[in-house]
């Protein structure tokens, strides 16, 4: 079902790029702007993983992180999938990220405040989380999800200077309903594709790691720091909020049509059921990863 509601979602920001250039420029209008999104979807599919972690300033987890990536691996190894490269940001504020155009070029991003907040259970769970999204393709999802947003805000901003017959038939009007509603429209679908892959993220995190319930403690305690602490990098960089984990910005902090991320309460419940469903797993982490004491792994 979440698969499918992605696919409805992602169809329906596909029909919104292409009626906004219809409006602009008629049948041949839809065709380039097709054209273009698909340019800049390629693009930014290539460069995502590296953009993005520049943007935060992360470093590779270096020997002295060696059991968060022996647990990486692990993690990886259970849930039957390549092994992502190890990243460090260097914030208080506990969070993490995955990025990547595919399993294969794939990368997860943890803060050190991460690393002091959670014990190993916790860390665990919310590597698996990330693994998750990888596993899902979610970083491509997000990717070309927000590029759509981005390019459909930038047709309608055009409509005002570069209108043809079309646009002048709509009227000023018509021009500035264009200019909002589209944009609007597109942000409302990229936060609800968003809050739908968090929500299946969590289950296949919850799967991999073994037990739901230390994900579920995992994001309460995320949140109940990270809503102390400001994550200067996550300021400076908004667009890329919806990757984390937990929000980094202090706002949206209700599960509306406006948030990116689904309410920290709602997540905790589902992940509650279904550990009262299936029942507590043994941890699927290797020999490596078990024996790093349960108490904080920290990053010195």
């Amino acid at each position: 079902m979440p698969l499918i509601r992605t696919a409805f979602l992602m169809a329906f920001m596909t029909a919104l790029f292409m009626g906004v250039g219809w409006l602009l420029g008629g049948a041949s209008g839809a065709v380039i702007a097709l054209a273009v999104a698909a340019v800049m979807n390629l693009l930014t599919w290539w460069n995502s993983d590296r953009l993005v972690l520049s943007l935060h300033g992360a470093k590779p987890a270096e020997e002295t992180h060696s059991r968060l990536r022996d647990m990486t691996a692990d993690l990886a190894a259970a849930a039957n999938m390549p092994t992502p490269a190890v990243y460090i940001l260097e914030t208080d504020q506990p969070n993490a990220f995955a990025t990547g155009r595919s399993p294969d070029r794939a990368a997860v991003a943890v803060t050190s405040g991460l690393m002091q907040a959670l014990n190993r259970n916790e860390l665990a769970a919310v590597i698996a989380h990330e693994l998750a999204h990888i596993r899902n393709r979610d970083t491509l999802i997000m990717t070309v999800t927000a590029t759509f947003a981005g390019a459909i805000s930038m047709l309608a901003n055009f409509a005002l200077f570069f209108g043809g017959g079309r646009n002048r038939q709509m009227g000023l009007i018509g021009t500035l309903a264009l200019m909002i509603l589209a944009p609007l429209a597109a942000t409302l679908v990229q936060m609800a594709i968003s809050r739908t892959r968090e929500y299946e993220a969590d289950r296949v995190g919850a799967e991999i790691c073994g037990d739901p319930l230390w994900l579920a403690s995992a994001l309460q305690r995320i949140e109940q720091i990270a809503s102390r602490i400001d994550n200067h990098a996550a300021e400076r960089s908004p667009a890329t909020a919806h990757m984390f984990i937990i929000n980094p910005l202090h706002a949206h902090r209700h599960d509306n049509l406006f948030a990116t991320h689904p309410k920290t309460a709602n997540r905790v419940a589902a992940l509650e059921r279904m550990a009262g469903n299936a029942g507590p797993k043994q941890a699927t982490l290797g020999k490596r990863a078990q024996r790093s004491p349960v108490p904080n792994i920290r990053t010195r």
